[in-house]
């Protein structure tokens, strides 16, 4: 049962985390949202700014995970490889979209202790090594990674902003062309 309220607990602050941000949410709302008393949140976290950082350490490692490239993914072309990055920040984003505005939202936040810090910045490697390999290869433009990232990320996080709101059609044909036009934005034409 415990378990239960913890997992509650977690799950109703990172909808309101989404949605409101840290400095929008209070304790009591989050108690709200997750039918507990708001003491019972500081059984399992003694402050909101640990339960901020338990909850984005979660959804950064379960985002790094799921874009993490194995042997095979390694070995393709590196346009393929974006292909399957790119592909899998969709089949996450899907599945859980709140949790995708969490981290975009708050991988700034003052209040993120140094391990949920050094946890994106190891995600956000995965990008720059890919990126980095390109460059070398004079395959991607020769600019800072960071900032092709941010191109790529803002682009991509964007689409499902406007998806949500109902503004474009979750689709394929959708990210078929987002996915080109990301690689597009990315590629070296010299």
């Amino acid at each position: 049962m415990a378990n239960n309220k913890r997992e509650d607990i977690l799950s109703a602050a990172l909808r309101l985390f989404a949605d409101r941000g840290y400095d929008g949410t209070t304790v009591p709302m989050i108690a709200e949202q997750a039918n507990v008393g708001a003491g019972t949140i500081y059984r399992y976290f003694e402050s909101k700014e640990q339960l901020v950082n338990v909850l984005y350490q979660q959804w950064v490692e379960a985002l790094a995970n799921s874009i993490v490239m194995g042997e095979a993914e390694n070995q393709l072309p590196l346009r393929e490889q974006f292909s399957w990055i790119f592909k899998k920040l969709i089949a996450f984003s899907n599945d859980h979209l709140h949790a995708l505005l969490f981290i975009d939202s708050h991988c700034g936040g003052l209040y993120l202790d140094e391990k949920s810090s050094h946890q994106f910045n190891t995600m956000l490697n995965v990008f720059r090594e890919v990126l980095e390999y390109g460059k070398k290869e004079g395959i991607i433009k020769n600019f800072d990674a960071n900032a092709l990232i941010g191109m790529v990320w803002g682009a991509f996080v964007h689409l499902f902003k406007l998806i949500r709101n109902g503004i474009l059609e979750n689709n394929d044909e959708l990210f078929y062309h987002a996915e080109v036009a990301c690689w597009d934005a990315l590629k070296n034409v010299e």
